[in-house]
């Protein structure tokens, strides 16, 4: 199947799993991981309807951005290396690995404005992911309001890989309740509305349990290299 075909069993199973949650379609947006596709795959996700383009390595992404330009909005989804910041901070609508002071520290200093962030908690306790534990994120967040570039838009995770789909569930169930206690601080450089968190083999576990935004890759776009 193509771009097209894809989109549209996704954009299906969004509707379902909406309908399973009591929420809207319309409060889930799709972020197109293309890192592992060309520019003009990219561009045909584009062109069949996605706003929103994903890549985890700043010369993929500055790769894609000089060809397509500024039609899509940007996502840095991967880990983010602070000597790399300079390359990608003005030139992202959202990064979503945000995981330390450090990184923190170097956006402000390298960003021209206000940037929208998603902080990275490993709610799973897995060594391979990245990502702050959830004990740390409280005084993180107080932390950052000494720098006014950063703007904390939400919370972003990885669930384990496996087919335990209890397992996937209370990964995305805790890191739904960490947002509401971010929430519920009223910190206006952290507002923390969004939920960054699914990806094409859980994400509707992950709309069921109050993702805004899903990052899908092979199953909307393929795999090419």
């Amino acid at each position: 199947m193509g771009i097209q075909e894809n989109l549209l069993n996704i954009q299906e199973n969004i509707e379902q799993a909406c309908k399973r949650s009591n929420r809207s379609a319309d409060d889930v947006s799709i972020i197109a991981v293309t890192k592992y596709v060309s520019v003009e795959t990219a561009k045909e996700a584009i062109e069949a309807g996605i706003h929103h383009i994903g890549e985890n390595r700043d010369a993929g992404l500055l790769k894609k951005q000089e060809e397509i330009g500024d039609a899509p909005n940007w996502h840095f989804i991967g880990s983010l290396q602070t000597r790399k910041v300079k390359n990608i901070v003005d030139k992202v609508d959202y990064i979503h690995s945000l995981d330390r002071i450090s990184l923190a520290e170097e956006i402000q200093s390298r960003a021209n404005g206000k940037i929208k962030c998603f902080i990275q908690v490993n709610v799973s306790g897995e060594e391979s992911k990245h990502g702050m534990t959830p004990e740390h994120l409280e005084p993180f967040i107080i932390e950052l309001e000494k720098l006014p570039n950063i703007e904390v838009v939400g919370l972003m995770t990885m669930a384990p890989l496996t087919d335990d789909k209890i397992i996937i569930r209370e990964c995305f169930q805790r890191l739904r309740r960490l947002r509401d206690d971010v929430q519920a601080f009223g910190l206006p450089y952290a507002p923390c509305t969004e939920l960054s968190m699914g990806m094409s083999n859980d994400y509707e576990i992950a709309i069921e349990e109050g993702a805004t935004f899903i990052r899908i890759g092979t199953a909307l776009v393929g795999k090419e290299f």
